[in-house]
């Protein structure tokens, strides 16, 4: 996998934080009152982090796996899979900008699993230490969500598991900016990234990128 790749991987996660800021912010909020008081909240927020990107590249490195063996049962089964993740970053594209949000669909069919495993989390609450964290943060990283999705779907196409969870952990790492200064800033963030010129903006950027994409395999 080439280092343009992971650092696209990255730079959707930065585009689709305005899109975590709006789903995850009130997750992060609430995660704050079960910190420990008069504790410095940072170690906590980042061990959150932790656990969430290691679910993200676990999920990864399944998809890659699985885009793999289709690749090599499918005649150019990695220019459809390439061309399938053109399509979900289009839609993401579509949805972060609000023109059209069909994924909210495939977030409704991921909220299945999650309602069964999301009251594991309450299991960790209140945190005592930061390491508590890390669990709490790993069932949250399977949160419904169509930005992660869609990342899915293009880790599909990274061609090994290896790739799949090496995508999803960039894009991991390119979310993480947001949610760290959301965590301690709260809502002066939140208040600039809601914007809706900022949207329409990473909304384009993502449109243009997978435009690329898809023009790729052609």
């Amino acid at each position: 996998m080439t280092e343009l790749n992971l650092l696209s991987a990255l730079l959707v996660g930065i585009a689709g934080s305005v899109h975590c800021v709006g789903m995850c912010g009130g997750i992060v909020g609430a995660f704050t009152f079960a910190i420990p008081s008069k504790t410095n909240p940072l170690p906590y927020i980042l061990a959150y982090n932790v656990g969430r990107i290691t679910s993200y590249s676990i999920a990864g490195g399944v998809t890659g796996y699985l885009g793999e063996i289709f690749s090599h049962q499918v005649h150019q089964g990695l220019v459809w899979l390439q061309l399938l993740s053109g399509i979900f970053l289009l839609l993401l594209a579509c949805y972060i900008g609000g023109w059209w949000k069909v994924l909210t669909h495939l977030e409704k069919l991921g909220g299945v699993f999650w309602r069964q495993i999301s009251p594991l989390s309450k299991r960790f609450i209140p945190f005592s230490t930061p390491l508590a964290v890390i669990p709490y943060g790993l069932i949250w990283g399977w949160l419904p969500c169509g930005l992660v999705y869609s990342t899915l779907v293009w880790s599909m196409a990274s061609g090994s598991a290896v790739n799949g969870a090496l995508t999803m952990l960039f894009f991991g790492l390119g979310t993480l900016p947001a949610l760290l200064i959301l965590g301690t800033l709260g809502n002066t963030l939140k208040q600039y990234l809601a914007l809706p010129i900022t949207r329409q903006i990473m909304a384009v950027l993502m449109l243009g990128f997978s435009i690329l994409i898809l023009l790729k395999p052609l």
